[in-house]
C-alpha cells in the first residue's frame, strides 16, 4: 500500500500566492519511490472564503485530492489547527508548506524518501528566496539576510519550520491543539510545535535536497523588516524555549546569549560603518536578536505586527 500524504496549507488573501502554490503542488514528480497518495488541504482563515475561489478553479485540473474550509477565528494557529481537522485521519504524514511559496518538483520525493531512510519522524528542509522586487537593494544580497539554513542530509535537529516540514501524523493526532493558540499573533507557533515533539522523542531530520521557494515581497526589503522580524522571532523562540525546557540551565544559556548578542552587535556597530550597509544592518540585527532573547525570558515581548500572512 502507498503512503498517504496530506498537505496543510494555511492561507489568509493571498490568491496569487495560493494559486503558485497549487500549480506547483500540481507539477509534483515522483521517480524514485512509489508514487504515494496525495491530499492537499486549504485551509482558509478569511471568514468570507475568499480561497474558495482559487479552490473551485482549480479543483477540476487537480491531479491530487483537494480539501478545502474555512476557519473564521482569526490568528495563524487557529488555521493550522483548523487544516489539521481537515486533513484525512488516516494520512500517514502531513507535510506544511507556506501560501507564498512554491515547491521544486521532487521536494515531496525527497521529503519522503528522507524520512523512509532515516525512519525520521519529522523531516524538514530549506527555503529559498525567490525576490520580488525588479532591484534588490546590494546590501541585502551581500548581506544574505533572506539565505536559508542548510545543513547535510541526514543531519538530527531539534526543531523545524511550517514553511518545509513532514511530520509522523500520528504524533500531531495525540495532541490536543497542536499548535498553542497563545500564539496566534505572537509567531513561532510551529517552533512550540515541534519543540515539543522533540521534547517528547521524535526524531527531526534534515533534508538538503528538499528545496521550496518563498516568494520575498518588496515591503521586506528594508531595515526596519528585518530589524522587527529578528526582535519578536528572537523574543517568541525564547519565550517557547522557556515553556518547553523550564530549567534554570536552560534559561541561564539563553540569558547569556541574549548579552553576548547585544554585546557583540554594539562592539561591532561603529567600525561596520566602514564597512558598508550590510555590516551596519548585521551589527544592529545582532542587538535586536539579543534583546529578543532577552524579553522573551521575560515574556514582555508583545506581538509580530510585521508577518504578512
Amino acid at each position: 500500500m502507498s503512503i498517504f500524504i496530506s498537505i496543510c496549507i494555511a492561507t489568509y488573501k493571498r490568491p496569487a500566492g495560493l494559486s503558485r502554490l497549487l500549480e506547483g503542488l500540481n507539477n509534483l514528480r515522483f521517480n524514485e519511490i512509489e508514487l504515494p497518495r496525495v491530499e492537499v488541504v486549504i485551509a482558509d482563515n478569511d471568514g468570507e472564503g475568499s480561497a474558495k475561489q482559487i479552490y473551485e478553479s482549480v479543483k477540476p485540473d487537480f491531479k491530487w485530492e483537494l480539501v478545502y474550509g474555512i476557519e473564521p477565528q482569526q490568528g495563524v494557529t487557529f488555521a493550522r489547527n483548523r487544516s489539521l481537522a481537515l486533513a484525512s485521519p488516516d494520512a500517514d504524514f502531513l507535510v506544511f508548506i507556506d501560501d507564498d511559496e512554491v515547491p521544486t518538483a521532487y521536494w515531496l520525493e525527497s521529503l519522503i524518501a528522507c524520512q523512509i531512510q532515516y525512519d525520521a519522524d519529522v523531516v524538514t528542509g530549506p527555503v529559498f528566496p525567490k525576490f520580488e522586487a525588479q532591484d534588490v537593494p546590494e546590501w541585502i544580497v551581500k548581506g544574505g539576510f533572506f539565505a536559508p539554513a542548510e545543513h547535510e542530509t541526514g543531519k538530527a535537529m531539534e526543531v523545524a519550520f511550517t514553511n518545509n516540514t513532514l511530520v509522523r501524523s500520528a504524533d500531531i493526532r495525540q495532541l490536543d491543539n497542536p499548535f498553542d493558540e497563545n500564539l496566534a499573533f505572537r509567531g513561532s507557533e510551529d517552533v512550540h510545535l515541534f519543540m515539543n515533539l522533540f521534547k517528547q522523542g521524535s526524531k527531526i531530520i534534515w533534508c538538503n535536497e528538499a528545496v521550496v521557494y518563498e516568494f520575498i515581497p518588496e515591503s521586506r526589503l528594508n531595515l526596519k523588516w528585518l530589524r522587527d522580524r529578528n526582535y519578536y522571532g528572537w523574543s517568541t523562540h525564547s519565550l517557547v524555549e522557556k515553556q518547553c525546557f523550564p530549567s534554570l540551565a536552560v534559561q541561564g544559556m539563553r540569558m547569556i546569549k541574549g548579552c553576548l548578542l547585544i554585546l557583540i552587535g554594539g562592539l561591532t556597530l561603529v567600525p561596520s560603518f566602514l564597512m558598508g550597509q550590510h555590516r551596519v544592518a548585521k551589527s544592529i540585527i545582532q542587538v535586536y536578536r539579543g534583546l529578543g532573547s532577552l524579553s522573551g525570558l521575560i515574556n514582555v515581548q508583545g506581538a509580530w505586527g510585521g508577518a504578512d500572512r
